[in-house]
């Protein structure tokens, strides 16, 4: 790869520098330095973290699933569905990056004169209020049992169901 005059397949290779100044030889070290994010599941190695992120999606849907109908499926969209929970993490670190839980509806009229059913689709991609540098494992630890729905994310007040009640 060119970079600025220098031949960085070559340059790094040879861990010589050659022809290139240090001007040329820093537009590179950002990009050795940038991190690599992966969703969740890639990066756990353990069996037991493992077991414990597929319990938590399991529980979450299941939470949802219980107050759907008192709380977030009322009115226009009553079908809320909740798709999936996914996370990403910066690979070399265990830091997460960002949780997002995607959901989807519809509102659906039929035309008493046509016969025909029109559909008006939604779709919410609602964040999960993490603090900064929280783990893979604190994640896990703080979302263990029954409703990590409504368990307090690490580093914060706030849970899951209020980064629902932000963005539902």
């Amino acid at each position: 790869m060119r970079i600025g005059g220098c031949w960085w397949g070559v340059v790094l290779a040879l861990g010589s520098f050659g022809q290139c100044s240090r001007a040329q030889a820093a537009q590179v070290e950002p990009q050795a330095a940038a991190s690599n994010y992966i969703e969740v599941g890639g990066y756990l190695r353990s069996e037991a973290e493992i077991n414990a992120w597929y319990e938590l999606l399991y529980r979450l849907r299941e939470n949802f699933d219980e107050i759907c109908g008192d709380t977030f499926c009322e009115g226009d969209y009553s079908n809320i569905q909740a798709l999936r929970f996914v996370c990403s993490v910066e690979a070399g670190s265990g830091v997460l990056g960002q949780c997002v839980w995607a959901f989807a509806a519809s509102h659906e009229e039929v035309d008493v004169a046509t016969g025909r059913v029109a559909v008006g689709p939604k779709a919410w991609r609602c964040r999960a209020p993490l603090a900064r540098k929280t783990t893979v494992q604190a994640l896990l630890g703080a979302l263990t049992g029954e409703r990590p729905l409504y368990a307090t994310l690490p580093g914060t007040t706030r849970s899951i169901y209020d980064g629902l009640a932000d963005c539902l």
